[in-house]
């Protein structure tokens, strides 16, 4: 909620500004990306298949947001983590429009310790390698694994 003069006004980010999100393409440093199918309470496009990520708090910074999403749904910390690019997310859900900023990087984790933390957003977790993806995939994974793909993250 945001006050503004004398009533607090609801804003929606990605909806009533341009949300501004962290993501990783979470690995394990041999080639296999963990992919998460979007479970029935997350924000947009249930049923695909996406990578880890969300909105940055205020206050918070890109690594605090990038760990805490990190711990928060995969319930691992990460061990390596790169900066791989920044895209924007043009969308359209239920008929509304939505603008989102997305910095997106590399993290390696312990493949071992992954589960699922947050089973009302995420309904399955896999391995995958980039030549043997699942489907439907969400509509903005493309730009991430391009990314991790030139920079050698995966193959």
């Amino acid at each position: 909620m945001v006050k503004v003069a004398s009533e607090e006004v609801d804003h929606r980010r990605g909806v009533d500004h341009i949300g501004v999100s962290v993501s990783a393409v979470v690995h394990d440093g041999k080639g296999n990306i963990l992919l998460m199918k979007r479970g029935p309470k997350a924000r947009d496009e249930q049923g695909r298949w996406d990578i880890c990520g969300g909105a940055i708090e205020f206050g918070e910074s890109l690594d605090e947001a990038l760990e805490r999403e990190i711990v928060e749904e995969l319930c691992v910390r990460p061990t390596k983590v790169e900066f791989l690019t920044a895209y924007e997310a043009h969308r359209e859900h239920e008929g509304v429009k939505t603008h989102w900023i997305s910095i997106n990087h590399a993290a390696q984790v312990d493949s071992a310790k992954v589960k699922i933390g947050e089973p009302q957003k995420i309904a399955e977790i896999g391995w995958f390698t980039n030549s043997n993806l699942p489907s439907p995939l969400h509509s903005q994974l493309s730009k991430a694994l391009n990314a991790a793909k030139a920079a050698g993250v995966i193959k």
